[in-house]
C-alpha cells in the first residue's frame, strides 16, 4: 500500500514563509505582486495574434476568448487553492511533486522551463524587430543581444529590481488597454469628439455575414489560435513565494482573475470587432489594434501600438526569465536539477539558475537567426502545447491535494475550487478535448504542435522514471544488511 504524500508545513526560512532553509528573499512588495498578477494575463500575443483569430472566426472570436478565459479562470482557481495553502517558488511543479509523485513534478517543471526559455528567444526577436525599425543602425541580432543582456542584469540584481521593472512594464500595458477600451467604446457609441466613426458601430457584430460568418466550428479553431496568448497567468503564484505575505498575494490574484480577463481580453477584443468589420483587410495587414486606432483617424497609431507591443514584449521577456529561473531553482531544491541551481547569493538571487536559463535563451536566439525554418521551428512547435499540459497537471494535482490539505491542514483552504471535484474533472475533460481537436488542425500547425510537444514530453517522462528508478536502487543499495 502506497503512503499518502504529506503536506509540507509552511515555515519561516531565509526566503520567507513557506520555503524553509533556502536563500530566496521576500523582496516583492504588494504593489509589485498586484501589477504582476494584472500584467501577467496580458501577453504580447493579445496584440499580435488576435488579428488571425478575428479573420478565422469573425465576431465569434469573442466566444473563443470567453471559452479559453473560462478555462484559465478555472485552472487558476485550482492553482490558487494549492498555492494559498502552500506558497512555493515551484508552484504547480512542487504541488504535482507532492500530489502525483516526483515524476510529475520533474516532468512538468522541466517542460515549463523549456517553454519559457524558448519564449525568451521569440520575444527577444520580436522586440529586436521593432527596435531595428526605429534605429536601423543597430542590426536586429544586436538589439536582441542588448535586450537579453539588460533584462538578465535586472534579474541578477535582486528580485525587487525584477518586480520594479515589471511594475512599470505591466503598468504601461494596463493603462494602454484601458485607454483603448475607453476611447474605442466612446467611438462605438458615436460620442468620441473629432473621431472618424463612419465604420464603427454594434452593427459590425452581425452585419457582415452574421456573428459566426464561418460557422460554429470556427469558434474551436479560434480557441486554438488564442489559447497560448493566455500563458503567464500562473506567474503570480510563483512570484508569491518571494513576497511578504504569500497567502494574501495568491488569494488576491486568484480572486481578481475573472475581471482581469473580462476587461483586458474580452473588453478590448469587443471594441476591435465593433470598431471595424471583421473582414476589413486592414486588420490582417496592420494588426487588429493598429487597424482599429487607424480607423478613428488617430495620428501615429502604428507607432503608438508598436511602443505598447514593445513594452509587452519586454514585460514577457522579464517575466519569462524570472519564471524560468525560479522553476529551475525549485527543481534544484528538490534534486531534479543540479544543486547549484538552488544556491542563492547574499541578495537572495539564484544566479546559476538565471544564467543557465538565459544561456539556453541565447542559444535559441542563435537558432532563430541561423536555422529559423528547421531547428528553431522545432523548438517553437515542440513547446507549443506545454501550456495545456501544465493546466492538465494542475487539474489532476488539485484533485489529490484537496484531500491532503483537508486531512492535514483544513484551515489553509482559504481559496476553494468551485463545485469540487465535478468542475475540476470537467475542466480536465475540456483541456483533453482541445488537445484532441488540435490533432485535427493541419491548417494552423495544430497537429504538428501537439505531436512534437508530446514527443518532448515523452522524452522528459522517460528521463523522470529512469531517474526515479536509479534513485530508488541507490537507496536500496545503501541500506545495511540485516536492516
Amino acid at each position: 500500500m502506497t503512503s499518502q504524500p504529506t503536506l509540507t508545513k509552511a515555515e519561516n526560512g531565509p526566503g520567507g514563509p513557506g520555503e524553509p532553509g533556502h536563500g530566496l528573499q521576500a523582496g516583492l512588495k504588494n504593489r509589485h505582486l498586484s501589477m504582476i498578477a494584472i500584467g501577467g494575463v496580458i501577453g504580447a500575443g493579445l496584440f499580435v495574434g488576435s488579428s488571425s483569430g478575428i479573420a478565422t472566426a469573425g465576431p465569434g472570436i469573442l466566444l473563443s476568448y470567453a471559452l479559453v478565459g473560462t478555462l484559465v479562470v478555472l485552472v487558476m482557481r485550482m492553482l490558487g487553492e494549492m498555492s494559498a495553502a502552500n506558497p512555493t517558488s515551484g508552484s504547480f511543479s512542487a504541488h504535482a511533486d507532492r500530489a502525483l509523485g516526483p515524476w510529475a513534478g520533474f516532468s512538468i517543471g522541466w517542460l515549463y522551463w523549456f517553454f519559457w526559455v524558448v519564449v525568451l528567444a521569440v520575444e527577444a526577436t520580436a522586440g529586436a524587430a521593432i527596435l531595428e525599425s526605429w534605429i536601423p543602425a543597430v542590426p536586429q541580432w544586436g538589439w536582441a543581444l542588448i535586450v537579453m543582456v539588460v533584462l538578465t542584469a535586472t534579474n541578477l540584481v535582486s528580485v525587487g529590481s525584477y518586480g520594479e521593472f515589471e511594475f512599470w512594464f505591466a503598468g504601461i500595458k494596463v493603462v494602454a488597454i484601458g485607454a483603448f477600451i475607453v476611447v474605442g467604446g466612446l467611438a462605438v457609441f458615436g460620442v468620441l469628439p473629432g473621431a472618424d466613426t463612419e465604420k464603427a458601430g454594434l452593427g459590425n457584430l452581425v452585419d457582415h455575414g452574421g456573428f459566426l460568418p464561418h460557422g460554429a466550428g470556427a469558434i474551436l479553431t479560434g480557441v486554438l489560435l488564442v489559447v497560448f496568448s493566455f500563458m503567464g497567468s500562473e506567474i503570480a503564484t510563483l512570484a508569491a513565494g518571494e513576497s511578504e505575505d504569500p497567502q494574501r498575494a495568491v488569494t488576491k490574484s486568484t480572486n481578481s482573475i475573472i475581471w482581469r480577463i473580462a476587461v483586458f481580453y474580452l473588453g478590448s477584443i469587443f471594441v476591435v470587432v465593433a470598431l471595424l468589420p471583421w473582414n476589413d483587410p486592414s486588420i490582417k495587414e496592420k494588426g487588429s489594434y493598429v487597424a482599429a486606432l487607424d480607423s478613428l483617424g488617430i495620428a501615429h497609431a502604428g507607432q503608438i501600438m508598436n511602443f505598447i507591443v514593445l513594452t509587452s514584449v519586454l514585460s514577457c521577456l522579464n517575466s519569462g526569465l524570472y519564471t524560468a529561473s525560479r522553476m529551475a531553482f525549485s527543481l534544484g531544491e528538490r534534486g531534479d536539477a543540479p544543486k547549484s541551481f538552488a544556491r542563492t547569493n547574499s541578495r537572495g538571487v539564484p544566479m546559476t539558475a538565471i544564467i543557465a536559463s538565459v544561456v539556453f535563451g541565447f542559444v535559441a536566439v542563435f537558432f532563430n537567426y541561423k536555422f529559423p525554418d528547421s531547428v528553431f521551428l522545432f523548438l517553437v512547435n515542440s513547446s507549443g502545447a506545454v501550456a495545456l499540459f501544465v493546466w492538465l497537471v494542475i487539474c489532476f494535482s488539485q484533485l489529490r491535494m484537496r484531500k491532503i490539505i483537508q486531512a492535514e491542514a483544513p484551515e489553509k483552504l482559504v481559496v476553494r475550487m468551485w463545485l469540487y471535484p465535478y468542475l475540476t474533472w470537467a475542466t480536465a475533460a475540456l483541456i483533453v478535448f482541445v488537445l484532441g481537436y488540435m490533432l485535427t488542425d493541419t491548417e494552423n500547425d495544430g497537429r504538428k504542435t501537439v505531436l512534437l510537444s508530446l514527443l518532448v514530453a515523452a522524452v522528459v517522462l522517460v528521463i523522470a522514471f529512469v531517474k526515479q528508478k536509479v534513485k530508488g536502487t541507490a537507496k536500496t543499495d545503501s541500506v545495511p544488511v540485516g536492516k
